[in-house]
């Protein structure tokens, strides 16, 4: 047991000293002129845009049933006809009523007439000429009443015949010749629905986007729907609305989103499975560079090691990078760069400082190149300084410019110096290969569609950008390293030695 310890170790130990040179591990990607086409994808359903029910406003025995599901009916058109037998005796009820109350206002009308005539030789008394105009009133309302009550009757004989509402396609049908219907106006459960009736000029397709991707969507959106029973057909489609509520499936909160498709061929039927993709934005010819090439302050250092940059040299290389920022920042939207510092216009000879890109700068008289680095390490470290430093700093700004303009200007493409949209982009730093030498540079990114980003501010076309391993797989390695040197006791034969004289 003893033996077989030693010879572990020694195995190990002989891989930690035999350990081969450190290799390259990152790769410079040139930053190129690409076309990002962002999209949101999810699946729903094909639903009409509008559905209607039909109903009756008769009640009674449906006799004829003169539509079938899938025709396309015009408005006006008959589609059911329910018994008609109690309706057409209550109208013939009402006009007989009304016949009546004409006879009796003609009537009424004779006798008004007469008592007029008497009263006026006063041969009958106030009172009886009174309820003779009363009683011509009462006749007159009589016809009203009995016009209003033929109306009626006319109307619900007409009810008996369904009529179509709209011109539309027949979707569904509920009921069948013979069966008894119920009226939604006498039938406090809302009546029997005959029909369903939808156009299907105009579909839309309810479908779930994830949270994540919401804030990206708004209506007006173009959208590109695709069926299983046209697979090569793709349809046009447009973001209706985004559902103020959202709806949890499996932990995973989603927002309804409602895309309108023109449907004039009627080739997309109710119910038809289809894929969604809403086009969230578009570049053309913009500088792109990879996703993987994109750090952030918090894996910056870890970056750093992978290319063997030491903790000086970052910070010095942060300064150098927030400088060229700031220079850039403050530039005009066209670009057009304003004149050096007046300190900085006609430096002494020899008196430089040089970047770690490997580009020399000149310094103003009484400002040495020590004296930077050292403003640079403590502007990294969050010191407070001075306004003298901070003259300084400011004179040498616009010579870490470099004349560098953000966003790039390459002739033939869209320029987005000024900004990009807000629910885009953000701000990232990137190793940048200079003069054959690891940099730093800030850059603004706007569209990305997870594999490349589009470049709004801090590279041109002739750059070329490190892609580096994860900060992650970094953390990785390096733990797995610290783990061989503990069971090695740091690669040395003394500590095998150590190990064996124990006796473990």
């Amino acid at each position: 047991m003893k033996t077989l310890v030693l010879c572990t170790t020694a195995a190990l130990t002989v891989m930690a000293c035999s350990e081969p040179a450190p290799v390259q591990v990152y790769q410079a990607v040139p930053v190129e002129l690409r076309d990002i086409v962002v999209s949101a994808r999810a699946a729903g359903q094909i639903q009409p845009d509008t559905v209607v029910e039909v109903k009756s406003k008769a009640s009674g025995e449906i006799l004829e049933m003169l539509v079938e599901t899938g025709q396309i009916v015009q408005r006006g058109a008959l589609m059911v006809r329910v018994d008609q037998r109690t309706p057409r005796n209550r109208f013939n009820e009402a006009a007989a009523t009304l016949t009546v109350a004409h006879a009796s206002l003609e009537t009424s009308e004779s006798r008004s007439k007469r008592a007029d005539e008497l009263f006026a030789t006063q041969s009958i008394t106030q009172e009886e000429h009174e309820n003779a105009i009363l009683a011509l009133a009462n006749a007159r309302a009589d016809v009203v009443r009995a016009e209003v009550a033929v109306e009626n009757a006319r109307i619900a004989l007409a009810d008996t015949d369904v009529l179509a509402p709209i011109n539309g396609t027949v979707i569904s049908k509920s009921v069948e010749r013979g069966q008894v219907i119920s009226s939604p106006t006498s039938d406090v459960g809302g009546g029997t629905v005959l029909l369903q009736m939808a156009d299907l000029n105009l579909v839309q397709v309810r479908t779930l986007v994830d949270e994540t991707d919401i804030g990206k969507l708004r209506a007006g959106l173009e959208a590109t729907v695709r069926v299983d029973a046209f697979p090569n057909q793709p349809f046009n489609g447009e973001v209706l609305k985004i559902e103020p509520l959202a709806e949890t499936q499996q932990n995973v909160t989603m927002f309804p989103v409602i895309v309108r498709i023109q449907n004039r061929d009627g080739l997309l039927k109710p119910g038809m499975n289809s894929e969604v993709e809403i086009h969230v934005g578009e570049r053309q010819g913009v500088l792109a560079v990879p996703n993987a090439a994109l750090r952030t302050q918090r894996d910056i250092a870890s970056a750093a090691q992978v290319i063997g940059m030491s903790e000086d040299e970052l910070q010095a290389q942060l300064a150098a990078a927030d400088s060229v920022r700031d220079s850039q920042r403050r530039q005009p939207v066209d670009g057009a760069e304003g004149p050096l510092p007046a300190a900085a216009a006609t430096p002494p000879a020899g008196n430089t400082f040089t970047t770690p890109d490997g580009r020399s700068i000149p310094l103003p008289e009484g400002v040495t190149a020590a004296s930077v680095r050292e403003l640079m390490q403590k502007r990294f470290r969050g010191g407070q300084l001075t306004e003298k430093e901070q003259a300084v700093l400011r004179s040498l700004q616009g010579s870490f410019g470099g004349g560098r303009r953000g966003g790039g200007g390459g002739a033939g493409r869209r320029s987005r110096v000024g900004g990009t949209d807000f629910e885009f982009g953000g701000d990232y730093i990137v190793f940048v290969l200079r003069q054959g030498r690891p940099a730093l540079a800030h850059v603004r990114t706007g569209l990305t569609d997870l594999d490349y980003s589009e470049v709004v501010r801090g590279l041109e076309e002739t750059d070329s950008v490190l892609v580096l391993p994860s900060a992650s797989l970094v953390q990785a390695q390096e733990q797995f390293r610290e783990r061989v040197n503990r069971m090695t006791g740091g690669g040395s034969v003394p500590g095998m030695q150590r190990k064996a004289g124990t006796g473990r």
